[in-house]
C-alpha cells in the first residue's frame, strides 16, 4: 500500500481526476443541460496537467450519456488542449490523444477546438505491423478513442456497439484477435489498467472471440483492479456497450 507522499503529485492529481469521473458516470441524470457537477477545478498547472492526461475520458459521462457537459469541465478541457498542445517531436500516440480530446471537444459545441480539428488525421499506418504485444500497450494509452460517435442529444443514440469513427479503431477493428490476446496477456500479468483499457475497445468490436469470456474477464478485472480509477473509468465505458451486444462475436 502506497504511503502518503508515495505518489508523484501529477499521478496522484489524474488519479483524483478519474475518481470524479466515475462519480459522475455512476450519478445518473439524463437531462439535455448538463445534470452533472463539474469535475474539474481550479486553473492551476497541476490541474490542467492531470486533464491534459485523462484527455477526452473527462467528458466521457457526456459522450455516455449523450448530454452537453457541464460548461466549468468544457472550458478547462479547452483551455488545457491549447495550454499543451503536442511539440514538433510528439509521438503518433500524443497526437492521436491531442486528436480524442479536441474533436471530443468540437463535437461538444467547444467555440475553438473545431478550427484546432482542420486538417488531416495523424498518421496510424505505424499500428499495422506492431506486435501484439505493442498493439495491445498502445491502444490501451488511446483507449479514450474507444467510444461511441460524439452526440449531445439523448434523441440521438448510436446503434450498439457502434464506435467513432478513426484510423486508429480501423486499426483495431482489423485486429480484434490480437487485442483479445493482449487482453488475456494483460489478466495473465495482473496489469488491470492495460487489460481494462483493452477490453473497453474489445467491447466495440467485431469477432472478438466467444471463447475469450469478454464479460467474466471484464467483472474479473474490476474485482482484481477497480480500485484503481482508472480502471474504473475504462470499465464504466466498456460494459453499457457489452450490455447491447448480441451473445458470442459480433
Amino acid at each position: 500500500m502506497e504511503q502518503p507522499g508515495t505518489t508523484p503529485p501529477l499521478t496522484g492529481a489524474v488519479r483524483e481526476l478519474a475518481t470524479q469521473v466515475v462519480s459522475t458516470l455512476t450519478s445518473g441524470g439524463h437531462s439535455p443541460v448538463s445534470a452533472y457537477p463539474p469535475v474539474t477545478t481550479g486553473d492551476d498547472e497541476l490541474g490542467l496537467a492531470a486533464v491534459r492526461v485523462l484527455g477526452a475520458d473527462v467528458l466521457l459521462p457526456a459522450v455516455l450519456h449523450r448530454t452537453l457537459p457541464a460548461p466549468a469541465d468544457l472550458a478547462v478541457c479547452e483551455k488545457a488542449v491549447l495550454a499543451y498542445p503536442p511539440g514538433p517531436d510528439a509521438s503518433p500516440t500524443s497526437l492521436w490523444s491531442h486528436r480524442a480530446m479536441v474533436r471530443t471537444l468540437a463535437a461538444l459545441g467547444a467555440p475553438a477546438a473545431g478550427a484546432t480539428l482542420a486538417g488531416p488525421e495523424p498518421d496510424a499506418a505505424w499500428l499495422e505491423d506492431l506486435p501484439w504485444q505493442a498493439l495491445t500497450h498502445q491502444l490501451a494509452l488511446l483507449a479514450a478513442l474507444a467510444v461511441p460517435p460524439t452526440g449531445t442529444t439523448s434523441g440521438d443514440a448510436a446503434a450498439p456497439g457502434a464506435l467513432a469513427p478513426s484510423a486508429v479503431a480501423d486499426v483495431a477493428q482489423r485486429r480484434t484477435v490480437d487485442i483479445a490476446r493482449g487482453f488475456v496477456r494483460a489478466v495473465r500479468r495482473r496489469g488491470w489498467l492495460q487489460a481494462a483499457a483493452a477490453g473497453r475497445w474489445l467491447a466495440h468490436l467485431d469477432g472478438v472471440p466467444r471463447t475469450l469470456g469478454l464479460d467474466a474477464g471484464l467483472e474479473f478485472v474490476g474485482l482484481m483492479g477497480g480500485d484503481d480509477p482508472r480502471v474504473a473509468l475504462h470499465l464504466h465505458a466498456a460494459r453499457p456497450v457489452r450490455a447491447g451486444a448480441p451473445a458470442g462475436p459480433r
